[in-house]
């Protein structure tokens, strides 16, 4: 589906309200509801109003609007729900369950249950492989 494509995309339906939702915020440029399969009560999915399937396809314009909402969502875990804190996550393809780009914020607390990642940890061979992969990342990404 290209960007701005929204044919059978259900967070598409939801932004146009063709599909209903519990919605949290609603903005020009983006809008939050409540996932129907929520880790916690209250956790948030956040999408950009306009079908962007990953962070990688959003506009870089877009980026500190699009955040902004997400640190204020975050911010309202805690303040209205009083949670300890908060868990803002989101995948790219893979485990990405509906191909619109969308921001997990789940209200956290101590001792809720919740393990940090759900797959393995792996560690370097040594200081040197981790340079390695560090210089080969470093060098793709260009600074501001």
């Amino acid at each position: 589906m290209a960007m701005g494509d929204s044919k059978v995309c259900v967070f598409c339906e939801i932004a146009k309200g063709e599909r209903p939702a519990h919605v949290v915020m609603d903005a020009p440029d983006a809008m939050a509801f409540l996932d129907t399969r929520p880790l916690f009560k209250g956790h948030t999915l956040l999408i950009p109003r306009v079908h962007y399937e990953t962070l990688t396809d959003l506009p870089g314009e877009m980026l500190g609007p699009f955040f902004g909402h997400a640190q204020r969502l975050a911010a309202a875990m805690e303040s209205v729900l009083e949670a300890a804190g908060s868990f803002v996550a989101m995948n790219n393809r893979i485990s990405q369950s509906v191909p619109h780009l969308h921001v997990h914020i789940v209200p956290r607390d101590r001792k809720d249950g919740l393990r940090g990642f759900f797959w393995p940890r792996q560690k370097y061979a040594s200081e040197a492989e981790a340079a390695d992969y560090a210089t080969r990342l470093s060098t793709a990404v260009p600074t501001p």
